[in-house]
């Protein structure tokens, strides 16, 4: 089965929201997302992070913390997703790739359409926030 690493920004806000997008293209097309992408050879997360928070949402964000590493097996591929908890330092979050983006608060959470993976990080932030 193929193997794709990602990482993903929990992008969060000083009212305690979270930033939520809805993908915009392929396969898992309308399905909400933590914003991020693959990492390039030689990139640490951090770094790959920062660089596709900056291609997709013209933001720069300072990562603070790894929240959880997800391993889900979708039906074309295998995927391994680092999610980190992340605030905006600069910019403002503008969709390039996305078809639309919501601030949400913590019981606002279920009411997008996550994709699986995202659904496994979603459940230990509700319980967390």
């Amino acid at each position: 089965m193929k193997q794709i690493e990602v990482v993903a920004a929990i992008i969060h806000d000083k009212e305690g929201r979270i930033f939520a997008t809805q993908r915009g293209y392929g396969d898992y097309k309308d399905g909400w997302e933590f914003p991020g992408g693959k990492m390039e050879p030689g990139e640490s997360p951090e770094q790959a992070l920062k660089r596709e928070i900056w291609e997709e949402l013209e933001t720069e964000i300072i990562v603070e913390w790894l929240v959880k590493t997800v391993e889900w097996d979708y039906p074309q591929f295998h995927l391994t997703m680092h999610c980190y908890w992340c605030h905006v330092n600069s910019g403002s979050l503008t969709l390039k790739e996305h078809e639309a983006a919501r601030w949400l608060s913590p019981d606002q959470l279920d009411n997008v359409g996550w994709l699986p993976a995202d659904q496994v990080v979603v459940e230990q932030l509700k319980v967390w926030l």
